[in-house]
């Protein structure tokens, strides 16, 4: 909870929240962004919104494989590591929709064409592009399409145009950096997991990131003595050099998506309870840190409704501190 930042230091901007976790689940996306502004010392859904619409922070695909959030910045190096494994998780479902390279050619071909001089589409643009030239894109297939482009930094997220999300040319968009080769990139990878995530085991590193088992060894080979490590039960965990706290002595409530990073950057490590469940059911409350119970947003009229289910009785402190978590991730959607 200290390491994710969710607890202690909170930091300034949603950049610099996303730069710490290198790169953060994005399938839903409203409560995405509030992973994001739980993070820091009071961001605003404008805060969000604005890093998102200027592209200093993207969301596309480049783990596992699902929507993420990334730094503009970072995304060209994230692809060298990750794509690869990502592509080879698409394969059978790629074969399933009869695409191959020779049709992705083309479709890139098709989609950075559409793009150019700073147009940004939807996808149901897209695939009206794709049609014309004699592709056929529609449901899942357009889906893997577009993804394709995505994986090949030919496409990113695009601004919003009012509730609909759209695409744009990654190098419009995001401006090149000093690019890293594929060692330097792992490296890269390697050390921002485990220092924003640690106490985390080597298993759980290459879940979370798709590599392989091999590759994620390579990658801790390349950074592991600027890490720490400790032998629990048979397990290595492997973390960044941390300050020595006390614990609290009063109950911290925390209510956390169910694709927050504090679920979904771990497997062996992720107790049961924190089994990622359908985003459509309700999200975890957290007290000290362990779930106790779900929650879901209930939208009004001109506010948001915290609606919590409890495992079990709450003490009048507990009680407090819940009703703290409320109203702060209340107040939050309700764009207070």
């Amino acid at each position: 909870m200290r390491t994710q930042r969710l607890w202690g230091a909170r930091f300034d901007t949603p950049r610099d929240v996303v730069r710490w976790l290198g790169a953060l689940q994005a399938q839903e996306f409203a409560l995405a962004k509030w992973s994001i502004a739980q993070r820091t010392r009071g961001a605003t859904m404008a805060d969000v919104a604005e890093a998102l619409a200027t592209g200093v922070i993207v969301r596309t695909h480049v783990l596992r494989p699902t929507w993420h959030f990334a730094l503009g910045e970072d995304i060209r190096w994230l692809l060298k590591v990750t794509a690869p494994r990502v592509h080879a998780l698409n394969a059978y479902y790629n074969r399933q929709h009869e695409l191959d390279d020779k049709l992705f050619r083309k479709s890139n071909g098709a989609i950075a064409t559409a793009l150019r001089d700073g147009a940004h589409l939807t996808r149901r643009e897209l695939a009206v592009v794709l049609k014309r030239a004699g592709i056929r894109a529609e449901g899942t297939r357009l889906a893997y399409i577009v993804m394709r482009a995505e994986l090949d930094a030919i496409v990113c997220s695009g601004a919003l145009r009012g509730k609909q999300h759209t695409y744009a040319l990654l190098d419009g968009r995001i401006p090149k950096g000093k690019p890293l080769d594929r060692e330097a990139a792992l490296a890269e990878l390697t050390r921002r997991y485990f220092t924003s995530r640690g106490p985390a085991t080597l298993n759980d590193f290459a879940w979370w990131s798709s590599l392989t088992a091999t590759e994620a060894r390579a990658g801790l080979v390349l950074v592991g003595t600027e890490l720490e490590r400790d032998v629990i039960a048979g397990r290595t965990y492997w973390f960044g050099s941390q300050a020595r706290v006390s614990p609290s002595t009063k109950p911290r409530v925390d209510l956390v998506q169910c694709y927050d990073e504090i679920i979904m950057s771990y497997s062996e490590s992720r107790d049961a309870s924190f089994t990622p469940g359908d985003a459509r059911l309700l999200h975890a409350v957290l007290l000290d840190g362990r779930m106790i119970g779900k929650w879901k947003p209930v939208a009004q009229r001109n506010s948001v409704l915290v609606q919590t289910v409890l495992n079990r009785t709450l003490n009048r402190e507990e009680k407090k501190a819940l009703a703290t978590a409320v109203g702060l991730t209340g107040a939050w959607m309700s764009g207070k």
